[in-house]
C-alpha cells in the first residue's frame, strides 16, 4: 500500500506542474523563441544533454525554438592543434584570413553538426546551417575603438575578419520552421563582395530575434543574470532601467554587452529578451513556464 501511496502522489505532482504549465504553453504557441547556447551548457555533459531535451519539447509543445550557438574552446582547441596563435581584444578574436577558414570549419561544421545531433537525439528534428546559407546573415567588418582605462579613444582596432550583421534575411528560418525543423545556426555571416566574417554568438542571437519577432531571447550564459548593488539578481528590466544601470556602472564588465545585446533585439522587434544561468538544468523551460526563471528579463517598457 505504502508504493501504491508513493507512486499516486508522484502522478499528482507532474499532474499539477503540467497544469500550471498550461497557461504559458498556451501563451507560447506558434511563437519563435530565439536561444543562444554557449558556455557550460555546451560543455557540460548533463547540462548539453538537458539542452537538447528541452529544444525537443518546447518543439513538441507548439513553440518554434532557433538555436545560434557559439565555439569559442572549441576553435582554440583547434587553432592550438594547428599551431596558430590567438590573439584577443576587448574578448574578441583577432582573425585573419587563414584563421576564418578554421573557424567556418568548426563552427559551421563539427560544432554546428553536433548541437543539432542533441536535439536529433532528443527526437526532434534539428538541421545545422551557418549564417552563410540561404543569405540569412549579410556581415559588415566589425570596427571597434581602443580603449585607455575603460574610456574609449579615437584609435581604431583591426580585428580582421570580425564581423557583426549588417542584414538578416530569415526567410530560411520560416521555411525550415514552417517544416517542423529546427534551425541551428553557426555564427557566420558574409559581406555583400562575399568576405567571410566570423561573428560573436550573442550579437548573431539579438540581430536574429529582432528580425524574427521572437517572442523570447534566451541568452544563456555562465551568471546568474543582472545583479544589483547588493549582488542579488534582478528578475526584470525595462530597456530604460537597463541603459541607466550601464550609465551608472551598476551594470559592468563582460555584462555590458550582453545586456546591449538584449536591447538591441528588444529594439529591432522582440517582444523580449533573457539573460539566463546557463548553469541551471532546464533553464530555458523553466524561463519560459514558470513564474520565475533563473535570470533577468528585459523587456521595453
Amino acid at each position: 500500500m505504502t508504493g501504491t501511496g508513493s507512486a499516486d502522489q508522484d502522478a499528482q505532482a507532474r499532474a499539477e506542474v503540467l497544469a500550471r504549465a498550461l497557461p504559458y504553453l498556451r501563451r507560447y504557441a506558434g511563437d519563435t523563441v530565439v536561444v543562444k547556447y554557449g558556455g557550460s551548457a555546451m560543455v557540460d555533459t548533463t547540462l548539453s544533454t538537458a539542452f537538447g531535451h528541452d529544444i525537443a519539447l518546447l518543439k513538441q509543445v507548439g513553440v518554434n525554438p532557433v538555436v545560434v550557438h557559439g565555439g569559442g574552446p572549441q576553435i582554440s582547441a583547434m587553432l592550438k592543434r594547428l599551431q596558430i596563435e590567438s590573439t584577443f581584444i576587448d574578448g574578441l578574436r583577432v582573425t585573419d584570413a587563414a584563421m576564418i577558414d578554421v573557424i567556418e570549419m568548426v563552427l559551421g561544421g563539427k560544432v554546428n553538426k553536433q548541437v543539432a545531433g542533441l536535439i536529433n537525439r532528443a527526437g526532434a528534428l534539428a538541421v545545422g546551417i551557418s549564417g552563410l546559407d540561404g543569405g540569412l546573415i549579410t556581415a559588415r567588418r566589425l570596427i571597434r575603438r581602443a580603449r585607455e582605462n575603460g574610456v574609449e579613444t579615437d584609435r581604431l582596432l583591426d580585428l580582421g575578419f570580425v564581423g557583426e550583421p549588417e542584414r538578416i534575411d530569415p526567410r530560411v528560418i520560416y521555411a525550415l520552421s514552417g517544416s517542423g525543423l529546427i534551425p541551428v545556426i553557426a555564427p557566420i555571416g558574409s559581406s555583400a563582395s562575399g568576405e567571410t566574417y566570423n561573428i560573436n554568438a550573442d550579437t548573431a542571437a539579438g540581430a536574429i530575434a529582432g528580425a524574427v519577432n521572437a517572442s523570447r531571447l534566451l541568452m544563456l550564459t555562465d551568471v546568474p543574470g543582472v545583479l544589483d548593488g547588493n549582488g542579488k539578481l534582478i528578475p526584470e528590466l525595462t530597456a530604460e532601467d537597463a541603459r541607466k544601470g550601464i550609465a551608472s556602472g551598476m551594470i559592468s564588465g563582460g555584462m555590458i554587452p550582453k545586456v546591449e545585446t538584449c536591447l538591441e533585439a528588444v529594439r529591432a522587434g522582440a517582444k523580449a529578451a533573457v539573460i539566463l544561468d546557463g548553469r541551471v538544468q532546464h533553464a530555458c523551460l523553466l524561463e519560459l513556464f514558470t513564474e520565475a526563471g533563473p535570470g533577468t528579463l528585459i523587456r521595453s517598457a
